[in-house]
């Protein structure tokens, strides 16, 4: 069977694109990328051509667009050129020069997709089975997890990769045969690039010892994915048992969660907030920690709180949030029954209120962070001038709430110790004494409510 008649089965069978798309072809010019132009227009495929000129190679690069742009002549096709100052993006955003190029043409092939003046349905990208290999190799060799073994996607959101079951061989095989003229860039033989040293000694180096390696593993890729579909199914199973949705908040029961001694499920659980593999250590450490710990996530606006017997995944500082950190150096924040402002003044002559919605607390009693959450079944504090716990429902029966009041109620919390019901009353073991030095005014303001 020719690589053109495999082309279209691949495309038919793992339904990649339909037969109407319009495509838009990533074209560098050189080898890869010239024969995915060349299967496309004989499978008889409407598309277009963009071409990214990083400017890293001078006259050389200019030439490669020049040559990009004799392809829509040929091919009766349209060329999208974009000139980028890739030397310059990477030092303004430190960068590497490979990290930079990526970010800079998915950004503007997203941008074409999206704005061009007819829709173009999807992009299509010369990765090959040799790409999927060094991709997978780096990975392995810089630390991943079982996703990092799959390799390239074949098919992610509007990107497809028609290529990645042929060969480097088989693709120079057939530009051969139809006597394609392409570019080729020096660069790809120098070693200095992380992949560039993969496929020109490490591959080769291993080539020597197993002749097979490649289609071994090639067959290691695709086992790999398998084994990854059943390890999503059975990791999702244990996830929605653990994990509890409550309102914009996930509950996950500590105990429950490190029973499993698995730093993978870990990481299940965590990563779609933000948090990285790096820390599963301080996720560990968070469960053996004081309630009222935290741990922030590095890439979203997530944290991980340890309440009790609980991990609460919130939004940091979020009017959504029911579970909110308070540290030292909070002044003011809102939720979602009105906001607080926090000031720490000295006792002396420090004028008492008797409001209710004012809170004065001896910072001796307390330990930051502070926790503000909504009350909970079970919670017990000692009311101003009692010496007697009482539970915080009995309190606000005892108030004559009516049920609708009551659950818009919180509680403020220091090292799982309740200091004021917020609007109602503090704690006997956080009030003023004649030996108090420093106090904690906590002010609320309620929501107004709505006409």
């Amino acid at each position: 069977m020719g690589l053109l008649q495999s082309f279209q089965d691949i495309i038919n069978h793992r339904n990649l694109f339909t037969k109407d798309a319009h495509l838009l072809l990533a074209v560098s010019g050189g080898i890869d990328s010239i024969v995915l132009t060349d299967l496309v227009y004989k499978a008889g495929y409407k598309f277009s051509i963009a071409h990214c000129n990083f400017q890293l190679r001078g006259e050389e690069s200019d030439a490669d667009e020049t040559f990009v742009k004799s392809l829509g002549k040929k091919y009766n096709a349209e060329v999208h050129i974009q000139k980028f100052t890739t030397e310059q993006y990477a030092s303004e955003n430190k960068l590497s020069i490979q990290e930079t190029a990526r970010e800079l043409r998915y950004a503007w092939f997203h941008q074409l997709l999206s704005t061009t003046n007819y829709q173009l349905s999807t992009l299509l990208t010369a990765h090959h089975a040799d790409d999927n290999i060094e991709t997978m190799l780096m990975h392995f060799f810089r630390g991943t997890g079982l996703h990092g073994l799959t390799g390239i996607p074949e098919k992610n959101e509007k990107i497809s990769r028609p290529l990645l079951h042929f060969t480097k061989d088989e693709l120079i095989a057939y530009a051969n045969e139809n006597h394609l003229e392409f570019r080729e860039d020096a660069s790809n033989s120098s070693s200095k690039y992380t992949r560039n040293f993969f496929r020109n000694e490490l591959i080769p180096a291993i080539s020597n010892v197993y002749p097979q390696v490649k289609e071994n593993l090639t067959a290691n890729i695709n086992r790999f994915k398998e084994i990854e579909q059943l390890y999503q199914l059975s990791t999702q199973v244990i996830i929605k048992k653990l994990c509890r949705q409550k309102g914009a908040e996930v509950h996950i029961p500590v105990k429950q969660l490190m029973q499993y001694k698995n730093r993978a499920l870990i990481y299940e659980i965590i990563y779609p907030f933000g948090f990285t593999e790096k820390q599963i250590d301080e996720v560990e450490k968070l469960a053996a920690s004081e309630s009222g710990k935290y741990i922030d996530a590095p890439a979203l606006n997530f944290r991980m709180i340890k309440h009790r017997h609980w991990f609460i995944i919130a939004t940091i500082a979020s009017q959504e949030a029911a579970t909110i950190i308070i540290d030292e150096m909070t002044t003011k924040l809102e939720f979602a029954e009105g906001s607080l402002e926090l000031k720490q003044l000295s006792i002396i002559h420090y004028p008492l209120s008797t409001s209710s919605s004012i809170a004065a607390i001896d910072i001796s009693a307390i330990q930051f962070p502070l926790l503000l959450r909504k009350w909970e079944t079970g919670d017990y504090f000692y009311p101003l001038g009692m010496k007697k716990k009482k539970k915080v429902a009995r309190f606000l029966i005892d108030q004559k709430l009516s049920k609708t009041q009551k659950e818009t109620i919180w509680v403020l919390e220091s090292n799982k110790k309740i200091v004021w019901i917020v609007g109602q009353r503090i704690d006997d073991r956080v009030k003023i004494t004649p030996s108090t030095k420093n106090v904690l005014q906590i002010s609320f303001s309620p929501l107004e409510a709505s006409v």
